[in-house]
Order: structure tokens, then sequence, then C-alpha cells
């Protein structure tokens, strides 16, 4: 934090800052800028302005104004704002500055001293390696973190070698000190000094300092290794120390990462992860730690795993485990082949389960083949076997398959029946959409109906021809009995002219269960053309007891649909015509209201006339006379 300094008086020195040119500049500009700056700095004026004016200096100071600096550095209000401008400032005189402050006054308040190392941190200054190696020892622990944390960033082979005596010597700091060992060799892998930088991490992975530490040397130390690193890895990830374990896991999604990354070396790290998969016996942890394992396989491989990778799933797809088994199916599905999902299918035998876990995955597998092996598996004729496969024909749309679902739709097999019905709404195409029809109005038994039901609605609504669609749908309506009503309601899901023609037919029916459920459809239709079909339904004896529905039906299409305004208006006047209660005609007003235009205003005033309604279409002429002369602008 930079202190609770804040004042309108740096206006000056920010407009200073501001009208700064932003590339190079003449020496005499940039001296003149700097003395500006200075000025404000060595003035009585208030903190917030020199606080201001040492943000200028960290963007326009030179070695010529360290000196005035660096007398704030003890300054408790002020001090993080100077070494703002210390810590940019370019030369040796700001470093020599810092490390003279670090130093010259044993009294100053540890959190300023804290400041000043900070700052020698920032700048990375190898000449400071001395003075901060002293200070590991210091009294002051925050003071000995400080002194650290800055060696870390100096990452010099000087740097590291004081960290490491300090470890080694048990200074009060040790896991800072380790941490900063870690950075520290970090640097030097940067700077290409790898062996240095192994020196750290081995010592900090052996030392006596927590687990968090010793992963991340770990992990570095693996990351420079490269496949040297391989038995370090293994170990991590074998390792009874969660957090270790852990470190293990995201260090391996680090290597060979990336569209360039060097495939044989990737292979190797994958072995070194198989490795790991073995179980141990009754330990649920290990049973957890497998399933992250082969999470991170199916991570590293999405665009195709090397043979062994594929056997270790597939043997992991058998395990006992219901956690290692599902994560390994579903690993099978992000990275394996062909040969894969052959192996996936055989698996499936093992129970409900186990099956249903397998269609999951098979189902969104985008390896080349994977058809294929399901159409093979759809030949072999086995009952048993033959729902999964006719499920993923139909998860797949696996359209060229239909043929040879088709007949399967009478298999001797309850279970092949509904599962190749339910793959039909799938692949179907307007040729065999019969096949359904007669289904459903010919069921063998309700969980065939249901089946037949469903898979129509389903294949219904694919079809691009929606006029040819209804017409087979249609046909049916004459022989369906009592499932006229599954081919009425499919019927609305499809729409158009000849949907609309015979459901309007069917709810004129002696039947009231088709009666029902033409006009309840009716009512619901997704298109304006259903008007006047409902109005008809509305005005006769055709609709019996569901003249009401269909009143309601009309009505919501002038309410809610998008219609041209003089259609709506005519809408309403019929609906007034047809209303038989007053609340209905009331309910027809305040669709007027709602859409302010000279045709509904005219109704409105007809309405006038009706004993009923005077009173609310009075209302209703005055409310759009209102929104039509807001509308115009008028008062």
């Amino acid at each position: 934090m930079h202190g609770p300094i804040v004042g309108l008086n740096g206006l000056v020195v920010a407009a200073i800052i501001a009208l700064a040119p932003a590339g190079a500049v003449a020496q005499e500009a940039a001296a003149s800028r700097e003395q500006e700056l200075l000025t404000v700095i060595r003035s009585e004026t208030p903190e917030a302005d020199k606080a201001l004016a040492f943000k200028g200096l960290a963007v326009h100071g030179s070695p010529a104004c360290v000196a005035d600096v660096v007398t704030y550095l003890g300054n408790e209000r002020l001090a993080s704002w100077a070494r703002i401008a210390m810590e940019a400032i370019p030369g040796a005189e700001a470093s020599a500055a810092l490390r003279a402050a670090a130093v010259a006054d044993e009294k100053l308040d540890s959190r300023l001293r804290v400041g000043i190392i900070n700052s020698i941190g920032v700048r990375r200054d190898a000449a400071a390696v001395p003075l901060l190696a002293a200070r590991l020892g210091d009294s002051d622990p925050k003071v000995a973190t400080a002194a650290a944390a800055a060696l870390g960033k100096i990452g010099t082979p000087d740097a590291g070698q004081a960290l490491l005596q300090a470890l080694a010597e048990g200074k009060p700091a040790r896991e800072d000190v380790a941490e900063a060992c870690v950075v520290c060799g970090e640097g030097l892998v940067v700077q290409g000094n790898s062996a240095a930088a192994m020196g750290l991490f081995d010592v900090v992975r052996r030392a006596d300092v927590s687990e968090q530490r010793r992963a991340e040397a770990a992990r570095a130390a693996i990351l420079v290794r490269g496949r040297n690193g391989l038995p370090l890895l293994t170990e991590l990830l074998q390792s009874p120390v969660r957090r270790l374990f852990n470190m293990g896991l995201s260090t391996a999604r680090e290597l060979t990462a990336g569209a360039d990354r060097d495939a044989a070396l990737a292979y190797d790290f994958d072995l070194a992860i198989l490795k790991s998969l073995a179980p141990a016996p009754g330990s649920d942890a290990q049973g957890t730690r497998r399933r992250l394992l082969i999470e991170l396989l199916a991570d590293r491989n999405v665009k195709g795993a090397s043979a062994a990778v594929r056997q270790a799933l597939l043997d992991a797809a058998r395990d006992p485990s219901a956690h290692v088994r599902g994560a390994a199916i579903r690993a099978i599905s992000r990275c394996g082949d062909a040969s894969s999902a052959a192996g996936l299918l055989e698996i499936a035998a093992a129970g409900p389960e186990v099956a249903a876990a397998v269609r999951q995955s098979l189902a969104t597998m985008s390896a080349d083949g994977v058809d294929d092996v399901i159409l093979a598996r759809l030949a072999d004729g086995d009952a048993a076997r033959l729902p999964l496969v006719i499920g993923l024909v139909g998860d797949r749309r696996i359209v060229a398959a239909a043929d040879r679902v088709l007949p399967l739709a009478d298999h001797p097999e309850a279970g092949v029946r509904t599962a190749a019905l339910a793959a039909l709404g799938s692949i179907v195409d307007l040729k065999n959409l019969r096949t359904l029809v007669a289904k459903v109005t010919a069921p063998r038994d309700d969980a065939e109906a249901q089946a037949a039901a469903a898979a129509l609605k389903e294949a219904a609504v694919r079809m691009a021809d929606r006029e040819g669609c209804a017409a087979v749908i249609a046909e049916g309506i004459g022989s369906a009995g009592g499932r006229t009503v599954v081919l009425v309601e499919t019927l609305a899901d499809v729409g158009g002219g000849k949907a609309l023609a015979t459901v309007a037919a069917a709810a004129r029916s002696a039947d009231p269960a088709i009666q029902d459920a033409a006009t309840r459809v009716l009512g619901k239709w997704m298109t304006a053309d259903a008007a006047p079909v409902l109005l008809d339904l509305a005005t006769s004896d055709a609709a019996g007891s569901y003249r009401g529905r269909a009143y309601k039906g009309y009505v919501r299409i002038a309410r809610q649909f998008a219609l041209p305004e003089t259609e709506r208006a005519e809408m309403c006047r019929r609906a007034l015509a047809a209303a038989r209660e007053p609340a209905d005609r009331k309910a027809v007003i305040e669709i007027l209201v709602r859409y302010p235009h000279a045709a509904t205003l005219a109704v409105a005033r007809e309405a006038a006339a009706l004993p009923d309604v005077a009173d609310e279409a009075g209302a209703a002429i005055t409310a759009i006379e209102g929104k039509m002369a807001a509308a115009a602008g008028r008062p």
C-alpha cells in the first residue's frame, strides 16, 4: 500500500506527468521535467503532491534525483511512494542508495526496512547478495522473509548459494528460504544455468520443509530435467502424500502440452503415468487416485492415445471399482479408437449399469470407424446385445442403418422392439414413416405404444417435408381408433396446412376423446392460420362442449400473435360478436387497449354500443386515444 495520501493540490503534479511526451524526448526536456518534479519534492507542498511527484520520477527520473528521493525512505507516509521511483530510476546509483539505506540505520522501523529490501529485490541487484544473506538470520522474521524473497528474485548463483547455506543452517525463515530457492532456480533456468537450478530444486525437495515447498521444488526439478525427470514424476504420482500426488498431476498436465509437443517425450510421460495406475488393494484413496490418473491420461491424449494407453484404459474399464470403471469408460470416449469402441461393447455385457455407461460413452465418441464397429454388431443378431447396439444407432443418428433397424421393430424380444422404435425416431425417413404410424395405431402392448408414440413425434419434427409428413400421419387417423389422440397431438408438432385441416376435422369428431385432444391442440396452435378454424368451432355446435375452449384459443391468437393491426381489429370485432358472456367481451376490449391503432379504436367505439361492456369500452376509447396522441407527439 502507498499510504492514505489524497489531495486536490496534486492536480498540478498530475498535469505535469500527463503532459509528458509518450516517446523518446530531447535531453533538455527530460531534465526540465525532472527538475519540475524535484521542485515539488523539495518544497513544503502537501504530501499528496509529493506522492504524485514520486510517481512522475518513476518515469522521468535519472541518477541525478536519487539523493533527493532516498531521503524519504524513512518517511512513514511517503516511503512507499519514494520506492516507486527508486525501483525504476536507471543506473547503479539507485541500487547503491537502496543498499546503503537497508543497513544505514539499525533503528529504522521494521516495516520500512522490509520495503527497502523488497525494492532491492525488484531491481534484482546482484551486488546486494552479501547484505541480504546477512539478513537471513535477522531477529525480525519479517526482515528475514523479505531478504529471502529478494535473493530469490535476484536469481544469481551467489544468491542461490546464500539461500542454500541458510537452509542448511536451519535459519528461522526456512519456509521462506525454501520458497526463494525455487524462485531463484527458476530464474537460473531462464538464464540458461540449469545445473545450478537443479541443485537448488533437489535440496529443497529433500529438505525438512513443508509438503507445499517440497512439491513446488519437485515440479520445478521435473520440468527442468525433461525426460530425465520421469522417475521423479512417477515418485510424485505414487506418493502417499496427497499434496505431492496432486503436484504430480498438475505437473504432468504441463509437460509436453500444446500443438508443438514432442510426441516421443509425451509417450514416455504417458508410460510414467501408466506405471502409477496399479491398484492398491483395499484402499479407497487409491481408487480415487486412479480415477484422477485416468482423467489425466484422457486430457493428455484427446487427439488420440497410444496403444498402451488405450489398452490400459480398457483394462481399467473392467475394474471392480465403479468410480475407476466409469472414469475409464468416459476416457475411452475422448481418446480411444475404433478398436477401443469394440472393446467397450464387449465390456457392456457386465451388467445394465456398465451398459448404460458404455452407451453414453460411445454415443459421443468421435474417432473414425466407430459407426462401422456398431453396424457390425448390429448384424450379429445377439438379442442380449441388440438393444444397446440399436440404441447407439439412434444416438449417433446412423441414417444408413435405417433399413436394418426397420425389421427389428417386429423382433420377438420386447426389449429389441422398443429399442428399434426409439432408434427409428432418430433415423427413419419419410418413405418409411408409415411403419411408426402403424405401430402407434396397432401396438402389441402399452410399452410398445408408448415407444412408438415417442418415436413418431421425434421423427415427425425432423421431417423437412412438413406437408408430406402430415399426409402420412393423417392416413392413419381413420384406423387409429383410441390411438387417434396420439396422431392428433403429433400433427400439432408438425404444423402446416395439411396438419391443421386434419386436426380441424378431428375437432368435429363424434368421439369425445378425439374432440378433446383436437380442440386442445388447436387452442395452442403456433400459427395464426388456426384462427378461422377456431372461430368456426366457437360459433357452431360442431365443437360441442369445447366451444368455450375454441373461443379462448381464437382470442389468444388476437392477443399474442404478431398481426397486421387491421387484421387484429377485425378478429376482435368477430370475437365480440361471437362472445356469449360479458367477461369474454371484456377480455377482447383489453386487447384493443394493448394495441392502440385507428382500426382498434373503431372497434372500441362499436363496442360502446354494447350495454354490458359500455363502461369498459368508453375507458378503452380514452386509453387508445391517449396512447395514439402520445405516439404522435401531441399533448
